[in-house]
């Protein structure tokens, strides 16, 4: 009863901001526009938080295939065990493998030394796994200290959503460069779109419209359709087992209204390709 509280009383200050900022929508200086003049880019992202969500990769992978759409699973490296028959079946077929933090325990920006001390860690796993992208499990972030980490692009912002713990939105439907040391650059990639677990779990919703929504209007500013899809709490059987699971369905919905309403319209494009495109094409001046 409290939390629903604090988000109905999140939800009703942030109408104007929430699901869309208007703002949010201005092209960045110097930006290019998308490969092959795509009308926008579609980006597809996981977390893989939980053992149960591990066991609902490939059951994923499979639906979008199906579909025809590749995304990226970020994997918690020592929350759970990450299989590496599991982590090579999904790039054989495409897909992009990410770190998403070291333990998802909530501290590893608790402090500079915390977080110096995990980077250690995450820069292993990502060496190991041949991966280039990092997410922050909680959407924690702090700009300047991922600078730390072996990466070409982090995915830990939002452009706004009021339901994260660490709330404030980098306002932009675009990705960014985070300028560090040395004449080093790392991409930023907000997610976009609103996160499952919100739209679903703590909102209830039993619609996709909000999605559709937001997505319409992202494809109108030409910007990124960036999304974070959690397989712990799709359901993937007839009945759902539990009050944080949604049916896989709306998940299905969704990239058939994609591909349905902007059919040779949008770039799918893997994380790692953002990154690569951008750094090849984007180069504006003054960025953080």
């Amino acid at each position: 009863m409290i939390r629903q509280y604090v988000v109905d009383l999140q939800l009703k200050r942030n109408l104007n901001l929430w699901p869309i900022d208007p703002a949010a929508g201005k092209k960045p200086d110097g930006w290019p526009g998308w490969p092959d003049g795509k009308k926008f880019a579609l980006v597809l992202t996981h977390d893989v938080d939980t053992a149960v969500g591990f066991r609902n990769c490939i059951k994923l992978s499979n639906l979008e295939k199906s579909l025809g759409f590749r995304s990226s699973f970020n994997f918690v490296p020592e929350r759970y065990t990450v299989s590496a028959e599991i982590l090579e079946s999904l790039r054989e077929s495409g897909f992009e493998i990410g770190v998403h933090g070291l333990n998802h325990d909530g501290k590893l920006y608790n402090s500079r030394r915390i977080f110096l001390e995990r980077a250690v860690g995450i820069n292993h796993y990502l060496k190991e796994w041949g991966a280039v992208g990092f997410r922050s499990p909680a959407m924690h972030h702090n700009l300047e200290w991922i600078h730390e980490l072996d990466i070409e692009y982090d995915s830990s912002t939002f452009d706004t959503d009021p339901f994260e713990p660490q709330s404030d939105g980098v306002g932009t439907i675009f990705p960014f460069w985070l300028n560090g040391e040395r004449g080093r650059r790392i991409l930023e990639i907000p997610y976009t779109l609103p996160q499952d677990f919100s739209m679903f779990v703590l909102l209830r919703q039993t619609t996709i419209d909000i999605w559709k929504n937001k997505l319409d209007w992202i494809a109108d500013c030409r910007g990124m359709a960036a999304v974070n899809i959690h397989p712990d709490y799709l359901s993937f059987e007839v009945t759902r087992k539990g009050y944080q699971e949604y049916p896989y369905e709306y998940y299905s919905e969704f990239l058939r209204y994609v591909e349905a309403k902007y059919s040779d319209q949008y770039w799918l494009a893997l994380p790692r390709e953002v990154s690569s495109y951008c750094k090849s094409h984007f180069f504006p001046e003054n960025q953080c």
